[in-house]
């Protein structure tokens, strides 16, 4: 009698030792699976160049832009318009709500370069677009500076 009891308990040892390793490997295998998706995940957000619906684009890129977009409406959102402008800008100020009041007027499906002297500005009138369904939104990186410093043409 004292053989099967013994017997019994280490099959259940055994049974619980078996168990607690198959689920500790599932565990492992379930952990290794959403690290690798969110591995995947980032890499994809790495690559894309999109930034919160719009796209962000160098100062070469938006002269690119330009060049091979004559439809391009190219929007400047800030009070300092009249210092310098890329040329063919429309200003549409955010901080006085212009741009908010010409969105109305705005054909959505047309493509719209944004930029201004600072980013916040820059990227709030971007995402006022984009948060008002148009779809092809770039935002000039480092604004107007950038596209100073690459010796790009203004007007005043």
């Amino acid at each position: 009698m004292k053989k099967v009891i013994i017997i019994v308990v280490v099959l259940l040892v055994v049974g619980f030792a078996v168990f607690y390793v198959l689920q500790q490997q599932k565990e492992e295998e379930q952990s290794d699976t959403k690290t690798t998706q969110n591995q995947e995940t980032q890499e994809e957000e790495s690559e894309d160049t999109t930034t919160d619906g719009y796209m962000d684009v160098s100062a070469k890129e938006a002269e690119d832009l330009i060049q091979d977009n004559p439809d391009l409406i190219i929007i400047d959102v800030s009070p300092n318009y009249d210092e310098g402008h890329l040329p063919g800008a429309v200003n549409y100020y955010v901080g006085d709500g212009s741009l908010d009041r010409a969105i109305p007027t705005l054909d959505k499906n047309s493509k719209y370069l944004v930029y201004c002297h600072v980013d916040s500005a820059s990227i709030s009138g971007a995402n006022i677009l984009i948060s008002a369904g148009f779809t092809n939104v770039y935002r000039l990186e480092g604004n107007y500076q950038a596209w100073v410093d690459a010796g790009y043409d203004i007007e005043k």
